[in-house]
């Protein structure tokens, strides 16, 4: 949790089970861009760490949950990345997000979408995710194409490398501001909603 003077925790999610997919290249490269704000970076891949296809009844008692959870609860912002399949995320990314929600409660969400169009639906969904939540989520997301915005079909192109580092220096600037409030909320009696998540 970023209290003043800590780091800001960002968690990475790539939903992308593909070898070689460019919505890992451009998350990879926001990873970068948070360093450079001055944040800490956790990149979880749903490729490299699958999760079983959740299940309320043996999901929470799996070998690898405890882990990730930590990693989200850590979080003091999280940024999903994710293709955009037929106007959805992927299930992988939804796979991913129906783990937790309690753990999503008082933090920033941000996305990223690789889309033909403008992944417009894609970026709505994340968001409806985080309010379901009680998180907060970035006014905006960044979309991108892979014909469009990538140079010789592999490099980012500088058009998109200017949107990643709008959403890194937001996420970086709003996510320290809510994440000091989260924590300022926890640790009072006072009233608002992360009342319900206090200990």
């Amino acid at each position: 949790m970023s209290e003043e003077g800590k780091p800001l925790n960002a968690l990475l999610v790539v939903g992308n089970l593909a070898k070689e997919s460019t919505t890992r290249t451009v998350m990879v490269q926001l990873q970068d861009l948070l360093v450079a704000e001055g944040c800490q970076v956790d990149l979880f891949d749903c490729a490299d760490e699958p999760l079983p296809l959740f299940d309320v009844k043996t999901s929470y008692s799996s070998e690898s949950f405890p882990g990730i959870k930590e990693r989200v609860v850590q979080a003091d912002a999280i940024i999903i990345g994710t293709p955009d399949y037929h106007g959805c995320m992927s299930g992988a990314t939804k796979n991913f997000l129906d783990h937790f929600w309690k753990e999503y409660g008082g933090k920033l969400f941000g996305s990223v979408v690789g889309s033909y169009e403008k992944g417009l639906t894609v970026h709505d969904q994340i968001r409806t995710v985080a309010r379901q939540c009680y998180a907060w989520s970035m006014p905006y997301g960044v979309s991108f194409h892979e014909k469009a915005d990538f140079e010789d079909g592999n490099a980012i192109g500088e058009n998109l490398n200017n949107r990643l580092l709008m959403l890194a220096a937001d996420v970086a600037q709003y996510g320290r501001l809510l994440a000091r409030q989260r924590a300022k909320d926890l640790a009072s009696d006072g009233p608002g909603f992360m009342a319900h998540y206090r200990s």
